[in-house]
């Protein structure tokens, strides 16, 4: 049986996300054009629009869930129709009715975890800081040039681990005064909030902003383009402003200003993923090219679809935590366009993005064919 939610809530939660923006929509498809979905299925983002300004959404199926908020959508639409904030809103309706199909079940899981523990991996608070419990990393203290929020994958994956272990070795090699929250640190809620949790995200932007004031941050620096987003663009919502720079960003000031310089080769031949969040969303596309264009021996090729045209790997607006069938996963097409310009290795600099990949290389049959790298563990090599 079919589950409608009721129009009045519909439009009115829909006006609250996004305006009448929705209502300007005049069924073009330039959105279903780009929308990566419609590269492995049939899909259509104007017919979600289309039934939403009728308030007449299906809450029960699957295809308000699709969306990895990727923002293609919005970035070909002539009218300015809010695409993202329509889906986020009718999920907020499934949310309150507790309406979920059997592939969100698992995002559920992670915003339990997300409540128990602080982080949607199913991982200890007390043990959030372990991955640094042999290395020379320091609670944070006020005073310090930095805050280093490592991050939910950062802290508790244990291919993503290495990532961290990579940034902290960058960092110290570079002088850099920083610090760690540990078991003080909460997930940002960047993603939980896309699934519909709003609730949930303000309560964790409120504790993540109470231990940044308590302990006297001004810096943030992170790894995640998820972190970066909700903190440079969502958090400012609660009327805070703190300074926040992605890793990428950091390292390319810090080569600039020769506190970080390269001295062995990198004889591989390496093209570069723009995540969702770090380009369409924040505009983030040469620093992390102009280090790896820096690097002693390192030869930088593009793939298809890339900087603005970048192809999600399927992971953002909670997806990551949701159940896609292997012959559904962008991650796929990704790798083989990474292929098809002969790269070693496939460099990015996301945990989503390496999450999929790394499953996608598996899956594939890639490992002696193709490397996954997040860009400092490059760097660290070329240290």
């Amino acid at each position: 049986m079919e589950t409608v939610a009721p129009f009045k809530e519909v439009i009115e939660e829909i006006k609250e996300a996004g305006g009448d923006a929705f209502r300007y929509c005049f069924q073009c498809g330039l959105c279903d054009t780009v929308c990566p979905w419609n590269r492995v299925r049939d899909f259509s983002i104007r017919k979600i629009i289309r039934q939403a300004t009728f308030g007449l959404n299906e809450i029960e199926g699957e295809d308000i869930w699709r969306c990895t908020t990727c923002g293609r959508c919005p970035q070909r639409c002539p009218r300015g129709v809010k695409q993202i904030e329509v889906g986020i809103s009718l999920r907020r309706v499934a949310t309150n009715y507790e309406v979920f199909p059997p592939s969100v079940r698992s995002a559920r899981t992670a915003r339990a975890s997300i409540i128990s523990e602080g982080n949607p991996l199913q991982g200890d608070r007390k043990k959030r800081a372990d991955w640094a419990k042999d290395l020379d990393v320091k609670p944070y203290a006020e005073g310090m040039e930095i805050l280093y929020f490592v991050g939910c994958y950062l802290s508790y994956d244990p291919r993503m681990k290495k990532v961290a272990v990579a940034t902290a070795d960058i960092l110290n090699r570079a002088g850099i005064d920083f610090g760690i929250l540990g078991a003080e640190e909460n997930c940002c809620g960047e993603s939980i909030r896309k699934t519909g949790s709003e609730e949930l995200f303000r309560r964790l932007a409120k504790e993540n902003i109470k231990t940044f004031i308590d302990n006297g941050v001004r810096k943030v620096l992170v790894s995640s383009p998820h972190c970066y987003h909700t903190f440079k663009n969502e958090y400012p919502e609660f009327m805070v402003n703190f300074e926040v720079v992605h890793i990428s960003q950091f390292l390319f000031e810090l080569m600039r200003e020769g506190r970080l310089t390269f001295n062995k080769a990198y004889e591989r031949k390496v093209t570069y993923h723009d995540p969702c969040y770090m380009g369409r969303h924040n505009n983030i596309y040469e620093e992390p090219r102009e280090l790896l264009k820096q690097i002693p021996g390192l030869e930088l090729i593009e793939m298809a679809d890339s900087r603005e045209d970048s192809l999600c790997c399927g992971g953002g607006g909670g997806r990551i935590w949701m159940d896609t069938p292997q012959n559904e996963r962008f991650s796929d097409i990704r790798l083989r366009q990474a292929r098809e310009v002969d790269a070693d290795v496939l460099a990015t600099s996301c945990p989503y993005c390496i999450t999929n990949f790394e499953e996608s290389r598996l899956n594939l049959e890639y490992d002696d064919v193709l490397e996954v790298k997040d860009i400092t563990e490059i760097i660290q090599e070329a240290l």
